[in-house]
């Protein structure tokens, strides 16, 4: 077999590249298993590439997806059509996977998917129609996923919160009503997070380590323990793995 490059060919495809693919597609199943596991490379750097983040074998939805999609190309593939196979396979994978964006992101409506190969009437010469269909359902499924996060920090939150008699409904009622009062109760929720004994102290006793506080920070004890439940809640965010939350916070200093 040859391993010649072609100019029609996308990098690293073989000039028999498209040959296996048609063996493949007339029943070799053995040429099939090959196929994939040679260009398994390109089909994870392929849908990494459209989901805009590294995806992993085993752990990403998409990278099943982006299999079934170049097993997918391998049934469909025609040489009177596509020149290249790869070239072809790639458009199978990122449309598949804008069909599984757009229906993550759709949520209670109508989802006309993508599946024709056989025009490309939805693209123009250019590809701008297409970039943006991919951006945008990228852009929808990341927003519905960090959406789902932050439901569930919020969930875990309100959790944390409960054992120490703090509800989240309180957070309104007990944040300090001026920005500067506010902002001083969140340098001492940092400095609690940030030092072991004090962190401790909130964690195990469920109160905050007033005498130790005192020699850091000069507020009066009388303003913490106003602002006990506010400097307690930011604290249990900036000692978590609350990420949305903190970027919450983060924007407040």
């Amino acid at each position: 077999m040859g391993f010649l490059f072609q100019d029609n060919l996308k990098e690293g495809e073989t000039t028999d590249c498209a040959q296996l693919a048609l063996e493949a597609k007339n029943g070799n199943s053995m040429v099939r298993e090959r196929l994939i596991k040679s260009y398994t490379p390109f089909i994870l750097k392929t849908t990494s590439k459209v989901s805009g983040r590294y995806v992993r074998m085993g752990e990403d939805d998409e990278v099943s997806i982006g299999l079934m999609a170049f097993n997918e190309a391998i049934d469909c593939f025609d040489t009177g059509k596509n020149s290249s196979f790869l070239s072809f396979a790639e458009t199978v994978i990122k449309r598949r996977l804008i069909d599984y964006f757009r229906k993550e992101s759709a949520v209670g409506k109508k989802v006309s998917p993508l599946s024709s190969f056989e025009h490309d009437d939805d693209e123009n010469a250019d590809g701008t129609y297409y970039y943006l269909e991919a951006k945008r359902s990228v852009e929808e499924f990341k927003e519905k996923n960090s959406a789902a996060d932050r439901k569930e920090e919020i969930l875990l939150f309100t959790q944390k919160l409960n054992e120490f008699g703090i509800s989240f409904g309180d957070l309104v009622e007990i944040s300090p009503k001026h920005e500067d009062a506010r902002i001083r109760a969140m340098e001492v929720a940092k400095i609690i997070a940030s030092d072991s004994e004090m962190a401790a102290c909130v964690i195990n006793k469920k109160e905050l380590p007033l005498k130790l506080l005192e020699q850091r920070v000069d507020i009066s004890r009388k303003t913490l323990e106003r602002q006990r439940k506010y400097i307690i809640a930011v604290t249990l965010v900036l000692m978590s793995d609350f990420e949305h939350l903190k970027q919450y916070i983060a924007k407040a200093f």
